[in-house]
């Protein structure tokens, strides 16, 4: 159940007994494989799973999913134009196969031709500055011509800049949630349209509304999918950052952007360089380090990075059961920080995102940096007209919070 280049196909029958196993209490990814691996298929561990429970789950109730419940999830998903697609089918990207415990099954809605294109992960700051956007779309292009896919976790600031930069070539977004579910709410459209030409992706049930915990399970798809990560812009507790440390444990190289050590949306991402990152200041880096990799079709199977500190009483990544032992242990989320995305603390300090009401003047500042940049920069990802970009640069340099430099360039004091 690791993965290969051999491919195959569920019947009907088959599916649903994927989806009912997976959506069962404490069936994580780990827990799925080692139980069809053991009686040799999904609808034979179904059956042996209530003797197994009443054997070995002592006091704890443990849920059998409902196959009827998994029925309406099935034709939810087809009714949404989206169809589940199992390890080993066609439409599963393959360099997730290679990943320690993939999905068994993952939603997916768009072009599935973009499942099969090389992929670079794009990640970074919700709070992203002018100067960030303006790069991921550089990167993002030059990725592009080279015929690689960019895939992204929907998430405002550099996510959303990368999968819109890359709609009309290939993007994939991996979603917290459920498919029907997007998050954050606003991008809706950008989802819609993502599909015209890429991907949504999700291993979650239908109607899931993510909590904290979802946020790194989708990270580490994100990383999975690409042969390769960069960060651009990442505070030093980011998601982007856990994202990196998935990529890291999966052996796949990870880039980082270098930042003014007054930005603190750089901090993270300088020091994923200091732990040997791989520096990347245009797309040609990418490209020059994993052409290798795209050639062959393979992944990396190098660790750079420093390991993570590990914590005996760390949570893992799903509630898996101990029916048995599977001789390998879950991932776990130890020293992550997982409020960082969840709905009850989105942004960690320091890397906020500006607020609904926001004065103008604010959300002009939250797009700038210690960096100089162009002022035609600032008012294409500033959204909003020329004349009240340059209305709010006036309060702030009333304020004292803003600086004009020769050329037309402006920086953040």
């Amino acid at each position: 159940m690791t993965g290969g280049a051999t491919s195959f196909m569920l019947d009907d029958a088959q599916r649903l007994d994927w989806l009912q196993l997976i959506r069962s209490d404490y069936v994580g990814p780990r827990t799925f494989r080692a139980l069809v691996n053991r009686y040799g298929g999904a609808a034979a561990a179904l059956e042996a799973l209530p003797g197994l429970i009443r054997s070995h789950a002592g006091s704890r109730q443990i849920r059998i999913a409902s196959r009827d419940d998994c029925a309406r999830e099935l034709e939810r998903c087809a009714r949404l134009g989206a169809r589940f697609v199992a390890l080993g089918e066609d439409g599963y990207p393959s360099a997730l196969r290679m990943i320690d415990s993939p999905p068994p099954l993952i939603a997916i809605k768009g072009k599935v031709a973009a499942a099969s294109m090389p992929a670079v992960a794009i990640v970074g700051s919700r709070n992203a500055s002018a100067a960030g956007l303006s790069l991921t779309t550089q990167i993002t292009h030059d990725l592009a011509r080279e015929g690689y896919a960019i895939v992204s976790g929907l998430a405002r600031g550099i996510d959303q800049q990368a999968h819109r930069a890359s709609l009309q070539t290939g993007t994939m977004a991996v979603l917290a949630g459920g498919l029907d579910k997007i998050y954050p709410p606003e991008h809706e459209a950008l989802a819609q349209a993502i599909c015209e030409h890429g991907l949504l992706i999700s291993e979650m049930p239908f109607g899931w509304v993510p909590n904290g915990r979802d946020f790194p399970r989708r990270n580490r798809l994100v990383s999975g999918i690409a042969l390769g990560t960069v960060v651009i812009e990442a505070a030093r507790r980011s998601g982007s950052l856990i994202t990196a440390r998935f990529a890291n444990e999966q052996g796949r190289e990870v880039f980082a952007v270098p930042g003014s050590p007054l930005d603190p949306r750089a901090e993270g991402s300088n020091d994923l360089l200091r732990q040997g990152a791989t520096l990347c200041t245009r797309g040609e880096d990418v490209i020059e380090a994993l052409s290798p990799l795209h050639e062959r079709g393979g992944v990396s199977r190098s660790q750079l990075l420093e390991p993570a500190d590990s914590a005996p009483d760390a949570e893992p990544l799903w509630d898996e059961s101990d029916l048995f032992d599977s001789g390998q242990a879950p991932h776990s989320m130890a020293g992550l920080d997982l409020n960082e995305d969840s709905a009850a603390n989105l942004v960690p300090a320091g890397d906020e995102i500006p607020v609904s009401g926001a004065s103008l003047a604010n959300r002009i500042s939250g797009l700038l940096g210690p960096a100089p940049v162009p002022l035609d920069d600032l008012i294409r990802n500033s959204g909003v007209s020329a004349a009240e970009v340059q209305l709010a640069l006036v309060e702030l340099e009333l304020a004292g919070e803003a600086l004009r430099h020769p050329g037309g360039f402006v920086s953040r004091i």
